[in-house]
């Protein structure tokens, strides 16, 4: 199951990827050059009645506009978007609605396959409560995150989030071996 991190530069993405894939910590700021593929598996998340956990890739995606020729390669065959912003930067809200149209709507996503993060750096001091998206974004999951101060509240609702991707595809090849049947 394949699933498309984007987001603008300086979000805090690739932190906020490796804490949710238990890969190897960064501590200093390096931009994403491209994409970054994190394989992993969450033995929370299983299919099938299956006592193993599913397996994920996570593209973990450039915020620079000139990666933009990566972008066409990392959402084919993509069953969710996660889209990380800094709330604390007005430009990453207005420029939101772009990732979202073309990472989730051009794709023929579905709402529910789109989960939006606020991510709080160390020591922002951001207030939770005082972010409003307009529509369509206020239709979509937004939770927050801060690793300093809440560090389990991301990763239970990131497993929330991975259960409803594999619930959606699993209905989806439903539908498709029943209309191959009938």
């Amino acid at each position: 199951n394949d699933l498309s991190l984007s987001s603008f530069s300086q979000s805090g993405k690739t932190v906020l990827a490796n804490f949710l894939t238990e890969s190897s910590d960064i501590t200093e700021y390096n931009p994403t050059q491209g994409v970054r593929i994190l394989e992993f598996e969450n033995p929370h998340v299983t299919s099938n009645n299956k006592s193993t956990g599913c397996e994920f890739e996570l593209w973990d995606c450039g915020g620079d506009p000139k990666f933009e020729s990566c972008w066409p390669a990392l959402m084919k065959d993509s069953h969710g978007v996660v889209i990380v912003f800094n709330a604390d930067i007005p430009s990453h809200l207005k420029e939101i609605e772009m990732w979202y149209s073309c990472f989730v709507q051009q794709q023929f996503l579905q709402d529910t396959q789109c989960l939006l993060i606020a991510h709080h750096k160390p020591g922002s001091g951001s207030d939770k409560g005082n972010l409003a998206l307009a529509p369509p974004l206020n239709k979509l999951k937004l939770v927050h995150s801060n690793l300093e101060d809440d560090p389990e509240e991301i990763r239970m609702e990131f497993i929330k989030y991975l259960r409803s991707i594999i619930n959606s595809v699993s209905e989806s090849r439903d539908r498709e071996e029943m209309s191959i049947i009938t």
